[in-house]
């Protein structure tokens, strides 16, 4: 990992949003390579607790919590644990949350973590180096089932067409490589117009989202940066795909007090929900088009933005 540049995505409007104040505190749920954490850490006089669930990420940020001691802490472990993670550091609350969902750009450029199609490698995807792998997963699963991951997770329509493929191609070989799957999917999908992306990314999409069980932890992750947060904090989170923006955009909406109410012609129904967030940003933050000139990952990040209600100002 060590000699790989990352750039984080929208790291300005992210430390814009969530405000560090000195003698504050504030958890990077998504540490990677640190570059919201020192972000916030050189806009204020704060600290910053970071977690991450890739034990390579927190080993190759020792430096920087050398450099920034005492200010910031490393965890390592899951976003969406991070109330029980912060608990045991003993820290009731923070003042703001950063999420930068999905994959790193470490992870990607790593062939042998297998994220990638780019250079073959071992098909593996996995955050935590552990549990099921993305080859335990296609050469197991049933076909049905691969279908229904592929069609969900990577939004492909010819998920039934890729799983087939997947299931005839493993009966004569175990599919090991990012490779060997790349080039089974892409045989199945059909080539794509010119700029379009290629016709394997969709399945990796799916596969590696299913592997990290990537919605359920943010969906764990979203209710616990509510939990955590301080009255007038607010969580600033960085999506890439429609999938992951949808669950942010549903969770804040529900949490302000948006949610699509009954028919007018309904009877009226006992109160809603009281609001506890404040949405901030009613439509995603998009990039710049300078940050996607220099840096083409961004292209397809999503910022929301949402602030801790306290209770003085719940209706």
């Amino acid at each position: 990992m060590i000699g790989v540049r990352h750039i984080p995505v929208m790291a300005r409007e992210v430390v814009d949003a969530l405000q560090p104040r000195d003698g504050g505190r504030y958890l990077d749920g998504t540490f990677g390579a640190g570059g919201y954490t020192t972000a916030m850490l050189d806009r204020a006089d704060c600290q910053v607790i970071a977690i991450d669930r890739d034990p390579d990420a927190i080993a190759a940020g020792k430096a920087l919590a050398e450099r920034y001691a005492p200010r910031l802490r490393l965890i390592e472990g899951r976003f969406g644990d991070m109330a029980d993670l912060l608990s045991a550091e003993g820290v009731e609350d923070v003042d703001g949350v950063a999420l930068d969902l999905g994959v790193s750009s470490m992870q990607f450029d790593q062939a042998d973590r297998g994220f990638s199609f780019r250079a073959s490698g071992p098909l593996d995807m996995r955050m935590e180096k552990n549990g099921q792998s993305a080859a335990d997963l296609v050469n197991d699963a049933d076909e049905v089932e691969l279908a229904d991951i592929i069609w969900r997770y990577g939004e492909e329509r010819r998920s039934r067409r890729v799983a087939r493929n997947i299931v005839e191609a493993r009966r004569a070989k175990r599919i090991e490589t990012t490779g060997e799957l790349a080039e089974i999917v892409r045989r199945a999908v059909g080539p794509q117009g010119r700029d379009e992306s290629d016709p394997a990314t969709r399945t990796f999409q799916a596969l590696r989202i299913a592997v990290n069980d990537e919605l359920g932890e943010l969906e764990r992750g979203l209710a616990a940066a509510e939990q955590v947060l301080a009255p007038g904090g607010r969580f600033a989170i960085v999506s890439f795909h429609s999938l992951e923006d949808r669950a942010v955009k549903e969770f804040v909406r529900a949490r302000a007090g948006r949610t699509p109410g009954p028919s007018r012609h309904a009877p009226p129904s006992a109160g809603g929900r009281v609001a506890t967030l404040r949405d901030l940003s009613r439509k995603p933050v998009l990039p710049s088009d300078e940050e996607v000139a220099g840096n083409p990952r961004a292209r397809s990040a999503r910022l929301r933005v949402a602030e801790k209600l306290g209770a003085g100002d719940r209706a």
